[in-house]
C-alpha cells in the first residue's frame, strides 16, 4: 500500500530574492547608480518602493503629474523583464514607455518586429504591488509569457 502526501512549497521572504526577477530588478535599479549608494543597500530596501498597499495607492492623487521616480521604477521594471527576456533567448530586447501627464500610456518590449510584452498603463502615479510576492509573479508572468513569443517566433525577432 502506498500512500501519496501533497507537499506544499513556501517561499520565504529571502528565497523569494533569489528569484531571477528580483536579482534581475535590483541589477537594473544598482546599474542607475552613478555614485554607487544602491551597493551598500540591502535587497529589502531596493524592491520597497515597488511595494504599495491598496491603502497607500488610495492616498496618491492622480491629479498630479507622474513623479520622475515612479516614472523611472517603471521603466527599471520593464527593462528587467526585457534583461530575463534576453537571458533566455539570446536576442536583444528594446523598451519603450510612454506616459502623458495624466499618467496614461504604454509599456512595450519588443524584439524586431516581435512585440513580446504590450501593458496599458493608467494612473501611473499608483504604480506598484501590494506584496513582495505579486512584484515577483508578475514580473516573471510577463518574461515567460514574452521567452514563449520569442522562442515561437525566432524569424520575426530577426526582421
Amino acid at each position: 500500500m502506498t500512500v501519496q502526501t501533497e507537499t506544499t512549497t513556501t517561499t520565504t521572504t529571502t528565497d523569494i530574492y533569489s528569484a531571477p526577477f528580483i536579482k534581475e530588478l535590483i541589477r537594473a535599479v544598482q546599474a542607475q547608480d552613478s555614485y554607487g549608494v544602491y551597493k551598500s543597500w540591502s535587497p529589502e530596501l531596493i524592491v520597497k518602493p515597488y511595494i504599495v498597499s491598496k491603502q497607500e495607492k488610495r492616498q496618491i492623487s492622480t491629479e498630479n503629474e507622474v513623479d520622475p521616480m515612479t516614472l523611472a521604477r517603471i521603466k527599471l521594471f520593464y527593462n528587467a523583464i526585457a534583461t530575463c527576456i534576453e537571458l533566455e533567448t539570446n536576442q536583444i530586447m528594446q523598451v519603450v514607455i510612454s506616459i502623458n501627464h495624466e499618467g496614461f500610456g504604454w509599456a512595450l518590449v519588443f524584439c524586431g518586429r516581435l512585440l513580446v510584452v504590450s501593458r496599458t498603463l493608467r494612473d501611473a502615479q499608483r504604480f506598484g504591488f501590494t506584496s513582495l510576492e505579486k512584484l515577483e509573479d508578475e514580473g516573471e508572468k510577463m518574461a515567460k509569457a514574452g521567452i514563449e513569443l520569442v522562442n515561437k517566433y525566432k524569424e520575426v525577432c530577426k526582421l
